[in-house]
């Protein structure tokens, strides 16, 4: 004669037996060797491709950071080039002042002096 508790408990032993084969799966050598061949290569597979994806996003965070360095070099550029535009334009009108108060580069009127 079986018990309604003693049902709960079947049912509640065999659900830790389930639930533990799938927290706890057995280990792989007991599948057939045929199966491990196929994982290993799988595995290999999946290493080789790793390998290649971690490659590549190195590849890519030194791209960018040389990015930035050649971003920040063309911005330290244009800055360079306005300030040495800047300077140029004081000299150049420096030099037409000095030019225009110099009699040497005064223009000559040599009509009048003829006369």
């Amino acid at each position: 004669h079986i018990s309604l508790s003693d049902v709960t408990t079947l049912t509640e032993l065999r659900a830790k037996d389930y639930s533990s084969r799938i927290l706890y799966p057995r280990h792989r050598s007991l599948l057939p060797k045929m199966m491990n061949a196929d994982m290993d290569a799988v595995d290999a597979e999946n290493q080789v491709e790793l390998e290649e994806k971690t490659r590549l996003i190195n590849q890519v965070l030194e791209l960018q950071h040389t990015l930035e360095d050649l971003s920040a070099r063309v911005d330290a550029v244009k800055e360079e080039n306005l300030k040495l535009k800047s300077e140029n334009q004081v000299l150049g009108q420096y030099i037409e002042n000095i030019m225009s108060a110099s009699s040497v580069f005064q223009t000559t009127d040599t009509k009048s002096k003829r006369k």
